[in-house]
């Protein structure tokens, strides 16, 4: 089975949808939000089994698309049961929310018989229609960095697009500022009244609500939670649990720190980004929250393909030198990433950070376009729709 579980609205749905259309497999698509599909499984639990078998054509396997299924009580043990009775006549996809990959955690009745995807916003290359770029296990960093500069294209406008409207496809297609706003607003409505609500075991889930119009002014700084506990007026671990219910939904996600090897480093305070990085009013603020989330989803892309083990992390010493994001590989330091809005020069404190981790490339990232700078064969400035493109 292929789990597929996200943003709400990032188009999980219909991706699975078109690929089953695409396979002339239109008839497989079962949404478990219709009364009409549990209303079929009551009086029969196989359903589908007559269309499935209509469907298989010579040695291939049929698809078959279970959105949804999660809202169903004891929804394991059904997909338990399907998957064992079918397994040899069919795949599954099984699309949901986030609390998909939540109650995925809760048991281990489907180990073994599944492996789970995420989908994402959309990133600068996938807006731009290009093909995604993978790198390999052996492939050194520098060589990642300059196969992704190395063509010449500025997609200066669809990244301009991005920032404005968000990788969410409908307000990105749509592009409009009022019905972004109206979106946002019903984007946050949904979540409390839905995936917050039935998720978690938080009864103030309006504490959600505030969080979400507070933290974009933080994102891209230290995430204090005994802040938040002041600015809200609730308890510390209220404020906890929601930050927590915050991630479990996809609408925000954390970078920790990363201390080993830095002297006086912070080891415990993590940064937050959103998902939605156009919630952030601030132009630095959205343009670093933007970055975190396209190297978040390179690295996800990464491991969903079994390359090797990517993490995100941000190195800070206590003297408030900070480079945004330094990516692990296998746990080793592979590359730093700084986001500018301007470009400007390479600041020292990125030098000394870079020799301290084994002289490890940097890449400074910039809003401004055309911009491609190469220093000492391990520092790179360069624009971010073209890095990204």
């Amino acid at each position: 089975m292929r789990f597929i579980s996200g943003p709400r609205q990032s188009g999980k749905t219909t991706i699975a949808r078109n690929f089953l259309d695409s396979q002339n497999l239109g008839k497989l698509y079962f949404n478990w939000d219709l009364r009409e599909i549990k209303d079929k499984y009551k009086i029969e639990p196989y359903f589908f089994e007559t269309a499935l078998y209509d469907s298989k054509k010579g040695k291939k396997l049929p698809w078959i698309c279970l959105d949804e299924i999660h809202k169903m009580p004891k929804w394991k043990n059904i997909l338990k049961d399907y998957f064992d009775k079918f397994e040899n006549y069919c795949r599954f996809i099984i699309t949901g929310s986030a609390r998909l990959d939540w109650f995925r955690k809760s048991g281990d009745s489907l180990a073994g018989r599944y492996f789970l995807f995420k989908l994402f916003p959309l990133s600068l290359s996938e807006a731009a229609g290009k093909p995604i770029k993978l790198t390999t296990k052996e492939e050194k960093a520098v060589e990642f960095i300059e196969k992704r500069i190395s063509t010449v294209n500025y997609e200066q406008n669809t990244m301009d697009q991005l920032l404005s409207y968000s990788g969410f496809p409908e307000p990105f297609l749509k592009a409009r500022d009022n019905f972004h706003l109206r979106w946002q607003n019903d984007m946050v409505d949904h979540l409390i009244r839905e995936d917050i609500r039935d998720l978690t075991r938080i009864f103030e889930i309006e504490n959600v609500a505030t969080l979400i119009q507070l933290i974009p002014e933080r994102v891209g700084s230290l995430l204090s939670l005994n802040a938040l506990k002041e600015d809200v007026g609730v308890s510390y671990t209220a404020i906890k649990n929601a930050i927590s219910a915050m991630q479990l939904t996809y609408v925000i996600f954390l970078v920790p720190p990363y201390s080993q090897r830095i002297a006086r480093s912070i080891k415990k305070e993590k940064k937050c980004y959103f998902y939605d990085w156009s919630r952030c009013a601030d132009s630095d603020k959205r343009f670093e929250n933007y970055v975190a989330l396209e190297l978040k989803i390179m690295l996800e892309l990464w491991n969903d393909n079994g390359i090797a083990d990517f993490e995100l992390f941000y190195v800070r010493t206590k003297d408030g030198k900070e480079t945004d994001f330094l990516i692990t590989k296998n746990n080793i330091p592979w590359c730093f990433f700084e986001a500018k809005l301007k470009d400007d020069p390479i600041a020292s404190h990125h030098y000394k950070h870079s020799g301290i981790l084994n002289n490890i490339p940097v890449v400074q990232i910039t809003h401004e376009n055309n911009i491609l700078k190469k220093r000492d064969y391990l520092f790179y400035r360069v624009s971010a729709s073209r890095f990204f493109s």
